[in-house]
């Protein structure tokens, strides 16, 4: 006899919703994108920085090597503004949320060690501020790239 387990009756309106969230695109990043841009730096969307390694980045700058990722606070836990659900699939969201921030560590891990800079932030930040932070990073990377080629420095 052949059992198969089915999981508890999820409400279709809840289904419809989670299905319908984006993975990439995200207000927050398109908000963050679009100050970058303004600001005259390029960079690539959704990339995989690490060859090989099945992980993706929001915004990339692959000259610099800086890796900058837009976390939701649902999804990853925000300290500030995450709610554990309650009810009947309370393990099952519990259970998610801490795989999605298990994969967090180890892919900011596997960046880092491929020597890429790692910019995390959160969804509910401030879009200026976080694309100054960006912006700041990558002038810092091309400030060092710039004065290893030549003896001017970077001001």
């Amino acid at each position: 006899m052949n059992l198969v387990s089915v999981p508890p009756a999820v409400d279709p309106a809840v289904s419809a919703r989670m299905s319908n969230t984006r993975g990439r695109d995200t207000a927050a990043e398109m908000a963050v994108r679009r100050k970058l841009h303004r600001m005259g730096l390029r960079y690539r969307v959704n990339l995989r920085p690490v060859p090989g390694f099945r992980r993706t980045a929001d915004i990339v700058f692959t000259k610099q090597r800086i890796a900058v990722l837009i976390d939701g606070c649902f999804w990853h836990a925000c300290p500030d503004h995450y709610r554990p659900a309650t009810g009947s699939r309370s393990r099952f969201w519990a259970d998610k949320i801490e795989g999605n921030r298990r994969r967090d560590r180890e892919s900011s891990e596997m960046f880092r060690a491929a020597g890429w800079l790692v910019l995390r932030f959160w969804e509910h930040e401030d879009p200026a501020a976080v694309a100054d932070q960006v912006a700041s990073a990558v002038h810092e990377a091309v400030c060092r790239t710039t004065s290893q080629a030549s003896e001017s420095p970077c001001t």
